[in-house]
C-alpha cells in the first residue's frame, strides 16, 4: 500500500511540473513566432526589397510590390538624386558630394568622395560605377573600392547616365553628350542640341537621351545623334525600356511611350507634378516624382496613384532584380 501511495505521489509531481512548466515554456514559444510573424508583415528584409527610390533630405523608401512603401534610414541629409542597383548593392549619390551605398537597401553606409560637387547621376556597367554632376565632375568605383576623379573633358554640369554594349554615355547642360568605353577617358560628342539634356536609356544597341523642351534624341552607336519629335514642350526627366516600351517621364504629370524610340504617345499619369523617375520590373513600372508622388502601371497607359508616406521630392528608383 505504501509503495503504492509512493508512485502515486511521484505521478501526481511529474503531472504539475507538465502543467506549470512544460505548458508555460510552450507559451513563450508561441509569442515569440507570433512576434516575428507581426514583425515581417510591417517591414520587409533586403531578399523582398524589389523597388528602391530616393529623394530630398536623404529619403529612401523600399517596396517588394509598388505599392507598399516603407521608409528607411539613409545617413545622411542631402538630397539624394539619383539611384543604381547591382549585385545585391544599392549606390546612391547626391548633393555636396554625398554617395552612399547599402547591401540589401535597409542599412547604409556613407562613402568618401573628397567633392562637395553635387552628383546627378549614376550607373554601372562592367564592373564599375560611374558617378557624374556639377562643373563636369565624374568619377568611377569597382565594387567596394575608393572613387576615383576622371577627366571629362567639360565643365558643364552633367545630369544623367547610362551604360550598354561596351560604352558609357554621360548627358548634361547644352546638349553634352560624352561617351567612354572604360568609364577613365572621355570623348565629347555632338547632339545636335544645345538643350538641356537630364537622362538616358539602353536597349537592344538603341541609346536614348531625353531633356527640356520636349527634347528627345536617338543614337545606335553613342556617336551620331538624331532628333526625335516627342508631341511635348514639357522638360522630360527620365526615362526607361521595359516589357516592349520606351517610357519617358517628365514636367506636369507628363508620360509617353513609345514601341521604337521614334513616335511617341501621350499618356495620362493622373496627376500634374513633375515626375522625375521611373523603373521598371515583375511587371510594374514605377514612377516617382515631387511631393512624395509615386504611380504604377502594368501597362505604360494606365496609371494608379499611390501612398509613398513622404511629402519630400523623390527623384529617382530602381528595381533589383
Amino acid at each position: 500500500m505504501m509503495n503504492f501511495l509512493g508512485k502515486l505521489f511521484y505521478l501526481t509531481i511529474l503531472l504539475l511540473t507538465f502543467v506549470f512548466g512544460g505548458c508555460g515554456n510552450f507559451s513563450g514559444n508561441y509569442e515569440e513566432i507570433e512576434s516575428s510573424t507581426s514583425t515581417e508583415n510591417t517591414s520587409t528584409t533586403s531578399s523582398t526589397i524589389k523597388y528602391l527610390t530616393v529623394g530630398g533630405s536623404g529619403t529612401v523608401y523600399s517596396s517588394a510590390d509598388g505599392i507598399t512603401w516603407i521608409e528607411r534610414t539613409s545617413g545622411t541629409s542631402n538630397s539624394l538624386n539619383d539611384v543604381v542597383y547591382q549585385n545585391n548593392v544599392y549606390m546612391s549619390v547626391g548633393e555636396s558630394g554625398t554617395i552612399v551605398e547599402s547591401s540589401g537597401g535597409i542599412t547604409w553606409i556613407t562613402r568618401e568622395t573628397g567633392t562637395s560637387n553635387k552628383f546627378s547621376g549614376v550607373t554601372y556597367g562592367n564592373s564599375l560605377y560611374v558617378a557624374l554632376g556639377d562643373s563636369g565632375l565624374i568619377q568611377t568605383s569597382t565594387p567596394s573600392t575608393a572613387w576615383i576623379t576622371r577627366t571629362s573633358n567639360t565643365t558643364n554640369n552633367l545630369n544623367g547616365t547610362t551604360y550598354g554594349n561596351e560604352l558609357y554615355v554621360a548627358v548634361g547642360t547644352s546638349g553634352t553628350i560624352l561617351t567612354s568605353a572604360d568609364g577613365n577617358t572621355w570623348t565629347p560628342r555632338t547632339s545636335t542640341t544645345t538643350n538641356q539634356l537630364s537622362g538616358g536609356a539602353y536597349w537592344n544597341r538603341f541609346y536614348l537621351v531625353v531633356g527640356v523642351n520636349g527634347t528627345i534624341l536617338t543614337s545606335t552607336d553613342g556617336i551620331s545623334w538624331t532628333s526625335r519629335t516627342s508631341s511635348t514642350t514639357n522638360d522630360l526627366n527620365d526615362v526607361i525600356y521595359g516589357n516592349g516600351l520606351y517610357i519617358v517621364v517628365g514636367e506636369s504629370g507628363t508620360i509617353l511611350t513609345s514601341s521604337d524610340g521614334s513616335s511617341w504617345t501621350e499618356r495620362t499619369s493622373g496627376v500634374t507634378v513633375n515626375l522625375n523617375g521611373i523603373s521598371y520590373g515583375n511587371g510594374v513600372y514605377v514612377v516617382v516624382g515631387s511631393s512624395g508622388t509615386i504611380i504604377t502601371s502594368s501597362d505604360g497607359t494606365s496609371w494608379t496613384e499611390r501612398t509613398s508616406g513622404t511629402t519630400n521630392q523623390l527623384n529617382a528608383v530602381t528595381f533589383s532584380e
